[in-house]
Formats: C-alpha cells, sequence, structure tokens
C-alpha cells in the first residue's frame, strides 16, 4: 500500500538517538534546550518551547494567553479536532469561522463579517495554514488590532513554509505558533510538537504550564531560596515535556527540512501538471505564501469520492480525507453546531481527497497514483 504520508529516517537520524540512549541524559539533559535553539534560528523566531505533542502546545499556548472559562475561542473548522479541543480543555467555548474555498483556510472576510456582529467577541483565534499554506496572516493581524484578540497559528502543517518570504514560525503577525513533529509532518520527532513566540512573558507562561507549573526562578517565588534544590508550584502546570531521545531525532529531522520541502514541491508539481486535464481542482499555488506541501488535497467535481477513494484503495492506493470538518463531530453537535453552520467546509470535506505525498514517494509510484485516479475518473 502506497501511504498518503510517511516519515523518511535515515542512519543519521538512528545514530543520534542511539547516542543518546548510550551516552546522555533521557530527558532534562541537552537535547531539548539544542533542539528549541535549532527550531529558533530555522524560523526566525525569539523563543520556542519543545513538548510532547502538538495537541499540548496548543493547550499551553491558550493556557499563556490566559484562556478560561467565559472566554471564546475561534478557528477554522477544516482542521483536526485539537484545533478547537485545546480551547474546551481551557474552560472556554468555541466557534468556527468558515473558510475560503480557494485557500481552504480561514477566510478574513468571513471572520470580519462574524466579528462586527458577534455580541462576544473572541480572546484568541486560532488560524489553521491548511496543507502547508499560510493564511493571510497580515488580514487578520489587521483585525486582531482592531477587535483585541490574540492570534495562535496552527502551523502543524507548514513547518518549512513561508509567508512574505519570513518562515511560517517566525510570529510576524501572530503571538504564537505551533507546530507538530508527528511522522507524517515536514520532520518528525515521533511524537512532538512546539510554541514559538517572540514574548518573553509567554515563553515563561509557555515553559510553567508545560512543566508542572513549577519553577526555580528566585523572581518568582513567593520565599527566598534556601538551596539549589528548592523549587515552588506557582501554577497548575502539567508534564508536557519533550524527551531528549525525541529531540534528538529532531535535530537531525531539522538539518534535512528545506531538502524535505524541496522533495515535496517537486511531487507537488508532477500532480499539478498531470491533474490539469481532469475533472478536480487542484491547490492554487500563491507566490507570496510559499506552501510546505504537508498534505497534496484535490476536490472531485463530478465523481462519488467513496468510490474513487474505494477503487484507489483497491489498487493499493492509501488515500485519505483531510478533514471532517469538526463541527460535524458528534461532540461538537452536543455543543450546539450543526450541519449547514459552516457550508464552505463542508462543501470541501465532500469532495475532498488527499493523495500520497512525502519526501520518498517514488517516481514509479506517483505515476501509479496518477494513473489510477485518471482511470476511476475516466
Amino acid at each position: 500500500m502506497i501511504p498518503y504520508g510517511k516519515h523518511a529516517i535515515e542512519q543519521e537520524d538512528i545514530d543520534a538517538v542511539v547516542d543518546v540512549l548510550q551516552q546522555q541524559f533521557l530527558t532534562q539533559g541537552q537535547q531539548v534546550p539544542a533542539f528549541e535553539q535549532a527550531l529558533n534560528r530555522y524560523c526566525g523566531s525569539e523563543y520556542s518551547l519543545a513538548v510532547n505533542s502538538g495537541t499540548s502546545a496548543l493547550h499551553i499556548a491558550c493556557l499563556a494567553l490566559g484562556v478560561e472559562r467565559g472566554d471564546s475561542v475561534w478557528t477554522s473548522p477544516l482542521s483536526f479536532v485539537a484545533s478547537a479541543n485545546c480551547a474546551l480543555y481551557c474552560g472556554a467555548t468555541i466557534d468556527f469561522v468558515d473558510i475560503d474555498p480557494v485557500s481552504r483556510n480561514l477566510c478574513p472576510q468571513k471572520l470580519a463579517d462574524k466579528l462586527a456582529q458577534t455580541a462576544i467577541l473572541p480572546k484568541v483565534v486560532i488560524v489553521v495554514h491548511y496543507a502547508g499554506i499560510s493564511c493571510d496572516m497580515q488580514a487578520i493581524k489587521a483585525l486582531s488590532e482592531q477587535y483585541g484578540f490574540y492570534i495562535i497559528e496552527d502551523a502543524s502543517h507548514a513547518l518549512g513554509g513561508y509567508y512574505q518570504g519570513k518562515p511560517i514560525g517566525s510570529c510576524q503577525y501572530s503571538d504564537m505558533a505551533v507546530l507538530s513533529f508527528h511522522p507524517v509532518k515536514s520532520i518528525t520527532t515521533a511524537e512532538g510538537g512546539a510554541v514559538t513566540t517572540n514574548n518573553a512573558q509567554f515563553y515563561q507562561r509557555l515553559g510553567l504550564f508545560a512543566k508542572h507549573g513549577i519553577t526555580r526562578d528566585p523572581d518568582l517565588m513567593e520565599q527566598q531560596s534556601p538551596g539549589s534544590w528548592y523549587y515552588e508550584q506557582i501554577e497548575l502546570g502539567f508534564n508536557y515535556r519533550l524527551s531528549d531521545l525525541h529531540a534528538a531525532l529532531g535535530i537531525s529531522q531539522l538539518k534535512k527540512l528545506d531538502e524535505f520541502i524541496q522533495q515535496r514541491r517537486i511531487r507537488a508539481e508532477r500532480y499539478q501538471n498531470a491533474l490539469a486535464g481532469l475533472p478536480v481542482i487542484l491547490p492554487v499555488v500563491d507566490e507570496q505564501r510559499c506552501f510546505a506541501w504537508h498534505l497534496y488535497s484535490i476536490e472531485l467535481q463530478q465523481h462519488d469520492r467513496a468510490a474513487v477513494y474505494r477503487s484507489l484503495n483497491q489498487q493499493g492506493i492509501g488515500v485519505n480525507v483531510h478533514y471532517i470538518p469538526i463541527h460535524l463531530q458528534p461532540y461538537y453537535q452536543r455543543l450546539g453546531f450543526a450541519p449547514g453552520d459552516f457550508p464552505a467546509a463542508e462543501h470541501f470535506y465532500q469532495n475532498a481527497l488527499t493523495l500520497p505525498l512525502f519526501p520518498a514517494l517514488s517516481a514509479d509510484d506517483q505515476n501509479k497514483v496518477i494513473r489510477e485516479l485518471t482511470n476511476a475518473l475516466m
């Protein structure tokens, strides 16, 4: 079966992990800080905090911004459920802003319309860079300055991409950006995530919430420290630390990120050229928002998606669907959402199909995907 996504692990990655196993601390050693520094260099951010998953990163980002009961958080319905769940973890309410059908990202105009009409403004808007293309961050930042909300970039798909010439994760137009290192993402730490920010106070709070709410910083303690062993819990935090094993893998992978992205772009361009004559809507390439190409998702125009999905699966091609809109999940419908609430996201979902795309996808396998998709649509 050709998977829709696959990690790329090479000998140097294995050697980096083995070195930690044999020579170093497995946790709370030097690899996590080194990985965080490498992320800062790559993204152009002032601070980064590595954690054990992208979901954890979203949670502590909300906590660091003070999201709590009585607050409202808005996000895109076209994402994995973690983009919305993080607000509920904090006791806040969640709402959605429909997507732009071309970029498949949260639509700035629909956001502006909703802000103008709502009685309860959001404390935070979590934008999702769907498939690895940046949202229109400059427009969303302008709205945040007008209405006074924070911005978290859910950049789980987008590490290695650019917006207006700057790396995604630089937080040029946001308060924080969340990254994911799940095996199908741009790089992997097996499981892992990170938050980048340029705000020292946010960074300090991120660290507290990721590490039990405990500090050894004398400036934050209520009592004078009697010795180096002393610490105080000043917040209700969580154990979201990343291990040094995972961080060592991340450091090794990050060195190859640009090559991984280049290989994704080459394969995406082949799809763009080969599928142009088929009855499908292809991703729209925007030179101002350079794709990281986490996903290659097409939109069928004249065919039953389920039938095409089955046909490709039967030929050993592991296509997928990204995503079932969050508001259609049973849990969210019990919160009051219903089909029809966000029609653009729902329309895309009904016709969406994600084709295999990853750095090691061979020409023969990609040709097979193209051939079998063509046969299924003709």
